[in-house]
């Protein structure tokens, strides 16, 4: 999840819907996904940067890296507010 990516994967034989859903950083930075599905078994990569969103690569358009390379947390949280998955790593100082 560094270097300005997430990735998530769909290790079912169904297609999920991400509507509504959020991934956040540590320090509170959110992205919402809009109309988004993972395929059956499929893998996406959602970009702090700009760029076209395809099947496999959503962007979500900031200027600026969310992730930090030294320590941070990614937390993937469904429309209900659930988390789904977290994951961290380094140190929080």
């Amino acid at each position: 999840m560094r270097s300005g990516k997430a990735t998530a994967s769909n290790t079912t034989r169904n297609p999920i819907s991400l509507r509504g859903w959020t991934l956040r950083d540590s320090d509170g930075n959110r992205y919402r996904f809009d109309n988004v599905r993972i395929a059956s078994r499929a893998t996406i990569r959602s970009h702090t940067g700009n760029g076209r969103d395809t099947r496999t690569d959503l962007f979500q358009d900031r200027r600026d890296y969310v992730w930090d390379n030294g320590s941070d947390a990614a937390t993937l949280r469904d429309d209900r507010g659930r988390t789904v998955d977290t994951e961290s790593w380094g140190r929080r100082r």
